[in-house]
Order: structure tokens, then sequence, then C-alpha cells
């Protein structure tokens, strides 16, 4: 029987050996399969470029441990300054024995799945989807500002005006924002797309609404056949936690792209994101509806 290898997320070339059939479980790689739904001792090697924050980086390494069979070998590596210096403890608090190097800025941990394995449940439901307190929605840790409103999409929500028609929620997360849209009887329908297999399981959740379709699908690469009326985003910026201005450039120009002639578009960004070049390219003029608090809320129109 071939051996079945499982791959959680995307290295830089090099930094690891990736067997060939590895099988994609990254929530973050539209078309992978899902770790959590995988059967218990069924792999025989799991590769993990583990998260940076506690909760979501032991709950994937504690799912990696729970598919893998007995015996089978994990190598678990992160950068030193994102998680990767607290691998080998949280390892070794599942019951594994690890053998710890560094090198090319990152820790590796390389570990057989023991016999007998502790905290594994512990891992798996704290990091868990669930009802945030206070939210009152469904989310989970490691999904974009997974227990709190993020104060950009929190002023965009804030000034949004009753929207109308055809729409799309670029990047919606968990559909906080998608839900202030819907409030207005006037919006026809609302593609909310995210890339993160979580936030839209967990949307699935929150937007109980007939005119929604949700989609995990990378929103930069977003065609439609009917052009839209509107489009609302905060559009990331970072990428494997550096910043990348050409995420919020390329979701600039998906925008355009989605947009009829006279469609608008509602975006908040951080103050010193250089946006308005490729909003002049992208639109016939934008206007900045709020500039304070480290946010910008801008009106731009097709």
């Amino acid at each position: 029987m071939a051996e079945v290898a499982i791959l959680y997320g995307a290295p830089a070339a090099g930094l690891a050996e990736i067997p060939a059939d590895a099988i994609q479980v990254s929530p973050l790689i539209p078309g992978s399969q899902d770790l959590a739904q995988m059967a218990e001792a069924s792999a025989d090697r799991a590769v993990v470029l583990a998260p940076g924050g506690a909760l979501e980086r032991d709950y994937v390494v504690a799912q990696a441990l729970r598919v893998l069979k007995p015996g089978g070998r994990l190598v678990a590596f992160a950068p030193k300054d994102k998680g990767g210096s607290r691998l080998k403890k949280s390892l070794e608090g599942f019951g594994c024995a690890v053998v710890e190097d560094a090198r090319r800025h990152h820790r590796f941990c390389q570990a057989a799945r023991p016999a007998k394995l502790t905290g594994l449940g512990e891992a798996i439901a704290a990091g868990a989807p669930r009802v945030v307190p206070g939210l009152g929605v469904w989310s989970q840790p490691g999904v974009f500002s997974w227990d709190r409103l993020d104060p950009g999409s929190a002023k965009l929500i804030e000034l949004l005006p009753p929207l109308k028609g055809r729409g799309v929620d670029l990047g919606c997360g968990v559909g906080l924002l998608s839900q202030r849209v819907l409030a207005s009887p006037a919006v026809a329908s609302l593609d909310a797309v995210d890339i993160d297999r979580r936030a839209v399981a967990c949307a699935e959740r929150n937007l109980d609404d007939p005119r929604v379709r949700l989609t995990w699908f990378d929103a930069r690469s977003l065609e439609t056949s009917i052009l839209l009326d509107f489009v609302v985003m905060n559009p990331p910026f970072h990428d494997g936690g550096r910043e990348d201005r050409d995420l919020g450039v390329a979701f600039i120009a998906t925008a355009s792209r989605l947009l009829r002639t006279g469609g608008v578009c509602w975006l908040v960004a951080n103050r010193h994101l250089p946006y308005e070049a490729p909003l002049s390219k992208a639109f016939s003029r934008f206007d900045v509806r709020h500039d304070g608090g480290g946010y910008k809320v801008i009106e731009a129109r097709r």
C-alpha cells in the first residue's frame, strides 16, 4: 500500500522535504482537504508549516498527530519569531519525543507519533469553531480577527450606506460586513468570497439569508458573468505575517473589473497604505469618507 503523506501550508522552496504526492490540508489553499475531517491514524507522514497563533498552532499540530498512524513521522516547523521557538514544548506536551534543529531562521521539530498521546482533545477543542461571546457569531482561531470586530471593518460598517442591486464582499471573513450589507432590503444578491475555508464555513452559519452565495476562493482571481452594482471590502495587506501592499492593490483591481460603469466600491484601509494611485487608475473617481483613528474609508466609483 502506498504511503499517505499530508502537507499543511506552502513552505518556501527547499525549506523542507515534501513528498511528491502529499495531500494538501491547509485551509488557506482553495481545493485542499480538511484536516479535521480526515480519519484518525490514516496517514504515514505529516509535514506542517505551523501557524503563528498559539491556539491555531496547537490545534493544527494536534490534528496532524491525530491523523498520523502510531509511529508515523511528523516534521513541524515555523519561523523562530512566529511560533517556532515554542513548537518543541507543544509537541512534548502531546507526549512526543522531539528532535529539534534550526536553519534558515526556522525551528524544525521531528517526532514520531507515540502509542499514547496526551492533551490532543483539549488542544482541538480550544482551536475549534465556536460562537464568540460578545460578537454572537461563529468564528475560529486562525481566521482574521477571529475573536473581535476588526476596528477597520467596524468603521466601514458604521459609515456604509444602504446598498442596492448585486454585489460582492471580497475577503468576507466570518461575514460581519456582509451582515451589514444584507440589512438593506434593496440588495438583490451578495457573493461572499474568502480564501480561508474556516472563515467561509463560519460565514455559512452566520449569514442565514437566501440572497447570499458563499465561495471558498482567492478573491484576486474572481470573475463574474454579470457586472455588479457594488463591492465592499477590507483588503488584506499581510501574507504569512509580512506586509504585502500588492495584496490590496490586487483587490482594488479585482473590484474595478467586477463592477459595471457607475458601480461603487466601499473599502477600508490602514492610513499608511498608499492606495490612492491604484484607485485613480482603476476608478473614475474616489472620495475619502473618513480619515482618522488609523483608518481611511473610501468610496470609489467605476
